[in-house]
């Protein structure tokens, strides 16, 4: 790590510390050259694979754009987003890859947006999954019923 200050290539670290959600370390750091401390942020880093090929960050901004505009019109405020979007990189995190394809983040997306919203879902999953017909949509709402049931029966039995 080389000193801001002076150019020096080496430095020395004074102290380490977790961030609040755990996915940076900030460490203070000292030039042994001109004695000025500074701090550095670290981070994991996560690629996304595109199907062009093309690989870039992940961005929880991204995700939150994209099930933005699923949720239009929808209950689901800026926080609720923002939660969707930690889980989703949670769930990706998890996996323990440092690339990953974008269609696997449409997956892991369409869990936490079906548990959020049922009518952004089936908005989210029509474009990612490409419905083409009536059909699809008809499938994809039979699913949340039986969904609906299972849960219904799951929660009589339990009392």
């Amino acid at each position: 790590m080389h000193c801001p200050f002076c150019r020096n290539p080496d430095s020395r670290v004074v102290d380490s510390r977790t961030s609040e959600d755990g996915s940076s370390i900030r460490r203070r750091r000292q030039c042994p050259a001109c004695q000025r401390r500074f701090s550095t942020s670290e981070t994991a880093s996560l690629s996304v694979v595109k199907r062009s090929g093309v690989t870039e960050t992940f961005s929880r901004d991204k995700i939150v754009g994209g099930v933005r505009k699923a949720c239009q019109g929808r209950p689901v405020d800026e926080d609720d987003l923002a939660l969707l979007a930690q889980q989703v990189e949670e769930a990706i995190r998890s996996a323990g890859t440092a690339e990953i394809d974008a269609g696997d983040v449409g997956l892991a997306i369409l869990g936490p947006l079906r548990d959020l919203d049922e009518v952004a879902y089936l908005r989210f999953a029509s474009v990612y999954r490409g419905f083409e017909s009536l059909d699809d949509f008809e499938a994809a709402i039979r699913s949340l019923r039986e969904d609906h049931a299972e849960q219904a029966d799951a929660d009589s039995s339990t009392q």
